[in-house]
């Protein structure tokens, strides 16, 4: 096939895509369901019969894409709201791995009379959540839950890969006959320890880089982190490390850190990671062979109702009930248990090992990754209101680093007390700044036009307006909660040791929020918006 026309076809499924992944947000069908299935009609028995088996290239180029996932995974990641729900997360993650894929072994061992090795090895590849699967249903939908539920169920997938990445690799080892039970420990030593220290050297490196050089003219701070996504998986990856594990971990660092134009990473790694997903999940669609599937749907179905209503349930209630967690939440987390891209990577890696893998375990994956989007991912916000899991006061598209507004224009509210100097006073006779204006006076819960004759009286809300600041230069804004054993809890903010180059300009208190000024008592709960100034 010619470039052009190799271009052409790719432009044409980029826009299709796109233009069914609103259809499919109407009629309440997963986005990444449909670009499988829109794979599916390209491929080999398909509509359009473009043929494509190589699964070494489909391997390199979704293992390439899923580093961006995973990175972006890290660093949409509130730390403030992760931080009550990391130990859950993290064992769900890591343990909760171990134990679905050991059940789910021990199902295809006993009930499908698989060998053990390869029961394993599906345990193992279907082990994690997906965290592309994930983010997309939890965003597309709006799934605003309760007990910072989104939160778990984020850093859960996002952060799951790596162990499931483990198992399938050290499974595969085991098949080929290589190592022994010393070295296989050495081995899961080695892919954390390394997974670990690279994605924190990498990105505490690069925090350090941005602070001290301005990278955002022409752009260079999305190459940046572009390049420090794949310096921390192949830095991890040459040394025996995780490579998925540090490039976690260094996006989970960078999105939490205080660097310059993070309004712009944010954006920039949105639209990437969308391409990315519609890539990915096209590919493996386009790589099946649908007329293969009947032949593995029985034992795959078998493997995904086990998996969906035995092997997740356990491993959550095992490891969130000594939390005392509600039986609400585990079940709704139970449920969202999504299979998906790396799941598929997985078999993919199992295919094109030398490892003598005797079935389709391709087509078996893909099975159970449709069955997962399908049903799990279409119930899912049917289940979060079923049980009683959907809290308004939430709000799972808001991000911790996105207080940068979109329009030139900001707005101030002052309140006009007893002792304000403009109180009864005309617009006229005051002396505004220049470019600045008022824009709206409320008095009594109504709304006031204002003109040049119009007098202030006590009480009055002035709205006023003026040109919004361009660019990050001023600083970077972030947040520090002030739990009840903080240093500060009790103090008056003149009292605060904070270092030179911060200052706090907003206080978020019961929902509300407030201007501080030297005299603001920081309480238990507060949330304080700091802004980091350019050292």
């Amino acid at each position: 096939m010619r470039v052009s026309n190799v271009i052409l076809l790719a432009a044409a499924v980029i826009l299709m895509c796109l233009a069914l992944s609103r259809v499919s947000s109407r009629i309440g069908v997963p986005a990444l369901m449909v670009f499988i299935v829109l794979g599916m009609l390209f491929g080999s028995d398909g509509l359009f019969r473009i043929s494509f088996d190589n699964y070494g290239a489909a391997e390199t180029i979704c293992s390439t894409s899923l580093i961006f996932i995973m990175f972006y995974g890290g660093f949409g990641t509130s730390w403030r709201k992760a931080r009550p729900v990391a130990v859950k997360s993290l064992l769900l993650s890591s343990l909760g791995v171990v134990v679905t894929a050991l059940l789910t072994g021990i199902f295809c061992r006993l009930v499908l009379r698989m060998s053990w090795l390869e029961g394993l090895l599906i345990g193992s590849v279907i082990g994690s959540t997906d965290a592309a699967s994930m983010f997309a249903i939890l965003r597309s939908k709006h799934l605003n839950l309760k007990y910072n539920t989104a939160s778990l169920l984020e850093m859960e997938s996002g952060s799951n890969d790596p162990f499931a990445y483990m198992m399938t690799i050290i499974t595969l080892s085991l098949m080929k006959g290589e190592g022994d039970g010393l070295s296989m420990v050495g081995q899961i030593i080695g892919q954390l320890l390394f997974g670990m220290t690279v994605g924190v050297v990498v990105a505490l490196g690069c925090v350090w880089l941005m602070r001290r050089i301005d990278m955002r003219e022409g752009g260079f701070d999305t190459v940046m982190v572009f390049g420090v996504a794949l310096l921390a998986y192949s830095g991890a990856a040459t040394l025996g490390g995780n490579g998925y594990l540090a490039t976690y971990i260094a996006g989970l660092i960078l999105g939490n850190s205080a660097i310059p134009g993070k309004k712009t990473l944010v954006h920039f790694f949105d639209g990437m990671t969308g391409l990315t997903q519609i890539m990915i999940f096209f590919l493996l669609g386009l790589l099946s062979f649908p007329s293969r599937l009947p032949q593995v749907a029985l034992p795959a179905l078998a493997i995904a109702l086990f998996l969906t209503f035995v092997a997740r349930p356990a491993a959550v209630l095992m490891l969130m009930s000594p939390f005392r967690s509600p039986m609400n939440q585990q079940l709704l987390v139970s449920w969202a248990g999504l299979r998906g891209a790396s799941s598929i990577v997985f078999a993919i890696m199992a295919v094109v090992d030398p490892a003598n893998v005797g079935m389709d375990i391709f087509h078996m994956v893909f099975f159970i990754v449709l069955f997962s989007i399908a049903i799990q991912g279409t119930l899912l916000p049917f289940a979060a209101r079923k049980l009683d899991m959907i809290d308004d006061k939430e709000d799972v598209m808001r991000t911790f680093s996105d207080y940068s507004e979109e329009t030139p224009v900001q707005f101030l509210q002052l309140a006009i007390g007893e002792n304000h100097p403009w109180v009864n006073r005309s617009l006229q006779e005051i002396d505004m700044l220049p470019d600045v204006r008022v824009a709206l006076v409320i008095r009594g819960g109504r709304q006031v036009s204002p003109r040049g004759a119009t007098v202030l009286e006590q009480d009055d809300t002035v709205v006023l307006s003026g040109p919004s600041l361009e660019g990050d230069a001023w600083g970077t804004l972030t947040e520090i909660p002030i739990m009840a054993d903080h240093e500060w809890v009790n103090l008056p903010l003149r009292e605060v040791s904070m270092a030179q180059h911060m200052s706090v300009i907003l206080v978020k208190r019961d929902a509300g929020a407030m201007i501080p000024d030297g005299d603001t008592v920081l309480l238990a709960g507060d949330v304080l918006v700091v802004n980091h100034m350019d050292s």
